[in-house]
């Protein structure tokens, strides 16, 4: 069966109360609209239908699909009108899909598909216990599809019907482009139902309905209460698919993971840890305390407390933490050491290497088997331009020193504690670059006694 796909993206979302797109906000970690066409993946270029906020959808989606223009929103059957009007759509079959429903799967449009072989149209149905809101399915006496009434539009009788319609569907292309020419706009919102077209096409060909086993796939967002709904259902469903994959997690209600993120089996995190979308984690990672991890990369046997890493790579049997920082750009080798408060920014940290605590390295590349003391800052800015430092294999830099960039520490120096470094070392060399100490005898307990005597 050859398919095309219409997501419906064009609406303001004024319940959402935003100067932005509803289609645009997030459910763990990607927009609405990216959940539906990552569920549409496999019905060749989605067809986007943009009004409200166009540029931004743009903005997001890019060259990835296609793009139809609503400038007056008239309604669902008027959307797909422009669709049909500014672009090609020449396949047997059409997928229309709603563009702020995240909890919609691929498995199901995939059902869905093959369900509507040889009909005219397919519907996608749920049984809500509340249905308010929704358009009903109406089916004949024998259970057949007689058409959808939405919500204004019902009798009292047609109301109490449970089974909604979910805004999904499947037409044969050809029979859709019919019916949308015969549509009008004869109801209590003035607008172009697509609904109607499907009433229109039972009298050329059978409508089927397919009822969702789960509903919560039809969940559509209109409001900030219904996005964090979604938020919570969709967390689970993450979640659950990561233990069932041979991660732990010792509490999963309070574990928020969003999409697009892989971890390695025989990984345990703790309560409090975000992981964001694009992270991948390793095998056998120990994650405690409420980390914060973004668009980064760890690798296997990693341990991480309670620290925030972004955009950075971890390599294997690494520990970081507590309250470690790891910049965009950091990259630490294997088996270092990444101490308490310690921050990385645009730097490379070799193996094997320890930056134990209380240390800042900047705009730096430290080698392989380090010691970089308590209280280390790497002075990589003079106010206006930034400088980068290269640090060799095996170097000892003692604590609170001061490493004023661009310098070259080589191979086995060994910068003395309290020394602030302005120029190259030499490989195997001992820097020592501070004042001698200078002593005056007595001299504390004399200014002790003065201030004794101004008290009397």
């Amino acid at each position: 069966m050859d398919f095309s796909c219409i997501i419906l993206a064009a609406g303001q979302g004024t319940r959402m109360k935003s100067t932005m797109p509803k289609v645009l906000h997030k459910v763990c970690g990607r927009a609405l609209v990216e959940h539906v066409l990552t569920a549409c993946s496999g019905t060749g270029k989605p067809a986007v239908v943009i009004g409200n906020g166009s540029e931004m959808v743009r903005g997001l989606l890019g060259d990835s699909v296609r793009y139809a223009m609503q400038e007056q929103r008239k309604g669902t059957g008027h959307a797909v009108m422009e669709c049909f009007r500014q672009l090609d759509i020449d396949t047997e079959y059409t997928l229309v899909c709603a563009g702020d429903m995240p909890l919609i799967t691929a498995q199901t449009l995939q059902e869905l598909c093959k369900r509507a072989e040889g009909l005219g149209a397919c519907v996608l149905s749920a049984c809500m216990d509340n249905p308010f809101g929704y358009g009903r399915i109406i089916r004949n006496q024998d259970g057949t599809f007689k058409k959808i009434v939405e919500q204004k539009d019902a009798t009292a009788q047609e109301a109490e019907v449970r089974e909604v319609n979910t805004s999904v569907y499947v037409f044969r292309t050809e029979l859709l482009r019919s019916a949308l020419k015969q549509i009008t706009p004869a109801n209590a919102q003035g607008e172009y139902y697509l609904t109607d077209c499907l009433e229109i096409i039972s009298r050329e060909a059978p409508i089927g309905v397919m009822c969702l086993d789960d509903p919560d796939e039809a969940f559509g967002i209109n409001d900030r209460v219904q996005l964090a709904q979604a938020e919570a259902i969709m967390r689970r469903r993450i979640n659950c698919g990561h233990m069932k994959n041979g991660v732990t997690l010792t509490d999963p209600d309070n574990t928020y993971i969003e999409a697009g993120v892989s971890i390695g089996a025989d990984t345990v995190i703790y309560p409090g840890s975000y992981i964001g979308t694009g992270t991948v984690i390793g095998s056998r990672c120990v994650l405690r305390g409420a980390n914060r991890i973004e668009n980064s990369v760890i690798g296997d046997g990693v341990s991480v407390e309670a620290s925030t890493l972004l955009s950075c790579r971890v390599g294997d049997g690494t520990t970081v933490g507590p309250n470690a920082y790891l910049r965009p750009g950091a990259v630490i080798g294997r088996k270092a050491r990444i101490g308490d408060f310690v921050e990385i920014k645009n730097a490379s940290v070799g193996d094997g290497s320890k930056v134990s605590h209380l240390s800042y390295v900047g705009d730096a590349d430290v080698g392989s088997g380090c010691n970089i003391g308590c209280g280390v800052v790497f002075v990589n800015y003079d106010g206006k331009h930034k400088f980068r430092s290269v640090v060799g294999d095996r170097v000892f830099v003692g604590s609170n020193a001061n490493i004023v960039a661009p310098v070259h520490l080589a191979d086995g120096a060994y910068i003395a504690a309290g020394s602030t470094v302005t120029r190259d070392i030499p490989s195997g060399a001992l820097c020592v670059a501070r004042s001698r100490e200078y002593i005056k005898e007595e001299w504390a307990d004399k200014l002790r006694a003065s201030w004794e005597e101004e008290e009397k």
